[in-house]
């Protein structure tokens, strides 16, 4: 099921859905790296090449692939 949820990127409100489990994950890396998790978020934005939800998921895969 998929979770909606607003977020600022660069002083722009957005609209993110993803899945309990992607969201859930986020929130995990961000207390662990110390981040807000807008600010997880926006570094992830800023490297991305398709979309913002497809850019959290492999972030996420990749993230939890290298740990």
């Amino acid at each position: 099921m998929l979770i909606k949820k607003s977020i600022t990127i660069k002083k722009h409100r957005t609209s993110l859905s993803l899945e309990k489990e992607f969201w859930d994950a986020l929130k995990i890396i961000s207390n662990e790296q110390k981040y807000s998790l807008e600010t997880l978020i926006t570094k992830i934005d800023s490297n991305r090449k398709t979309s913002l939800a497809s850019s959290i998921r492999v972030y996420l895969l990749k993230f939890y692939m290298k740990n």
